[in-house]
């Protein structure tokens, strides 16, 4: 289901729909209060929600879309402006599944880079819906030898795409207190959205928490993320390891990604240091993994039932980096005593 107030970007996106054979587009809408009269008797698996519609907007809308439609997974379209990123990181708390960060109408027809990520979001939660959260993994997984380690890990990488916003909170709230050791976080987001998480996640986590900026040395009790449409990397320096942000290509379609922070972090830190991938689409993450393993440094991964996408955490699982695979709540906990040097 399509909500959106505007007949060209109801248009494009129709036509988008109609040339992929894994999407059917069921009903178009031109504002929530339409969207949530027809959502129970339609019950889309996905339904991608404009913010901004006059009668009822998008965030008067979801929670009503949630009740109608309990199983649908929501995406937010949202302007890239500071408003915007606020009205969506709001709809996240509310129970909203990801985001996509629209263009301007009248360049619709020529953002490829929308119109791909508008399909891969579709199809992934899409997928996910019509599994029903089957507790039995979708491919097999071989989880890696636990290895003895002496010395507690110096920091900790947390990455995160589709369902991060809800997942990174639930999983640092109940542990980053508890940790003295940098805590670096990628989570895929624009550049105008970054600053309003990193505030969130600091309201939620109880610890101080910002963008990076080049050239932040990483003292104990750092939480840092990294800033949209840059690369966050980690350097050695003097003063002990140091923040490197650049612009450079996209990786794995991404900036930030989460493999430039896994494969300098492994060079910078060897062995002391544990990555945990969370809830996200793609496979962002799994190379970087690869180095950390090889460094010696621990890797333990989100499961697929309580992941909203099982893509990240999935591809390091499958590809046997992952010592642990568990649920966000025991994730939270065996990362807490793997920094603690009581999980050796």
């Amino acid at each position: 289901m399509l909500v959106d107030d505007s007949a060209i970007v109801r248009g494009f996106m129709r036509r988008w729909i109609d040339e992929d054979p894994r999407i059917e587009l069921v009903k178009a809408c031109s504002d929530g209060a339409q969207a949530v009269a027809e959502a129970a008797s339609i019950r889309p698996d996905v339904i991608v929600l404009d913010i901004e519609m006059p009668n009822m907007d998008g965030l008067s809308a979801l929670p009503q879309l949630r009740k109608a439609a309990p199983d649908a997974r929501i995406v937010m379209a949202s302007t890239l402006t500071a408003a915007g990123a606020t009205q969506t990181v709001k709809a996240l708390a509310l129970g909203a599944s990801d985001f996509i960060a629209k263009p301007q109408a009248s360049a619709f027809g020529s953002v490829d880079s929308y119109r791909r990520e508008l399909i891969e979001k579709i199809v992934a939660l899409g997928e996910r819906a019509g599994a029903r959260l089957s507790t039995t993994p979708s491919a097999p997984i071989k989880l890696r030898p636990r290895q003895l380690h002496t010395s507690p890990p110096a920091a900790l990488l947390v990455a995160a795409s589709t369902g991060g916003p809800t997942a990174l909170p639930a999983f640092l709230a109940p542990i980053a207190r508890r940790i003295d050791a940098p805590i670096l976080i990628v989570q895929h987001m624009p550049a105008a959205f970054t600053p309003v998480f990193a505030e969130k996640l600091e309201a939620a986590i109880g610890k101080h928490c910002r963008e990076a900026r080049e050239g932040d040395t990483l003292s104990p009790g750092t939480v840092l993320l990294a800033p949209g449409d840059k690369h966050m990397r980690v350097a050695r320096c003097p003063a002990g390891r140091m923040i490197h942000l650049d612009q450079g290509d996209p990786v794995n379609y991404c900036r930030p990604a989460a493999d430039p922070l896994f494969e300098t972090a492994a060079a910078a830190f060897g062995s002391r240091l544990l990555c945990v991938v969370l809830t996200g689409m793609g496979h962002d993450g799994r190379a970087g993994a690869g180095k950390i393993v090889e460094a010696g440094g621990r890797v333990i991964v989100q499961d697929e039932a309580t992941s909203v996408v099982w893509g990240m955490p999935g591809a390091i699982a499958q590809a046997g980096y992952a010592e642990a695979v568990k649920p966000l709540k025991e994730l939270s906990q065996l990362a807490l005593r793997m920094m603690s040097g009581e999980a050796a």
